[in-house]
């Protein structure tokens, strides 16, 4: 199911896998940026706005179907913890043949400020799924997994 979403016969124009890669890691970029800052509007500007996407979270029960449910999710989080700073690494980008589709799988290093005491993750693993809708690229599908030697704030 998942390779017929991705897979398309001859893309309609030229696709320069250059410039999207350079799109889509400037909206992951943006994605870290509006976490650091709490900054709602860019975070609904980067998720598809519709009901059939999709994030995991660490948590064993986080799944979450639907942007109104993912930004449920987000707001209580931005009003849990304070000073975040996040960075990552080992960023690999795949975009398909049709370029209209790409996925994408990084680690993240996560430190914020929780009830007064500073917290950090290292090595999160994000992966997820980008559609291009209307001229930009944007998060369908997104998980985060911790090593299993983390330790996660319940």
């Amino acid at each position: 199911m998942v390779f017929v979403a991705v897979s398309c016969t001859k893309p309609e124009k030229q696709i320069d896998y250059v410039a999207e890669t350079l799109e889509i890691e400037n909206t992951l970029d943006k994605y870290i940026m509006a976490n650091e800052k709490e900054d709602f509007a860019l975070i609904e500007s980067i998720w598809a706005p519709s009901e059939d996407i999709i994030l995991y979270g660490t948590d064993s029960d986080e799944r979450l179907v639907g942007w109104n449910n993912i930004k449920e999710v987000i707001k209580r989080q931005f009003a849990l913890i304070e000073n975040t700073y996040i960075s990552a690494s080992e960023q690999m980008i795949t975009i398909s043949n049709c370029g209209t589709s790409a996925w994408f799988a990084e680690r993240l290093n996560y430190n914020f400020i929780y009830q007064g005491t500073a917290h950090s993750y290292d090595n999160i693993r994000f992966t997820g799924v980008m559609e291009k809708m209307d001229g930009r690229w944007v998060i369908v599908q997104a998980h985060l997994s911790l090593p299993a030697s983390s330790k996660v704030i319940r």
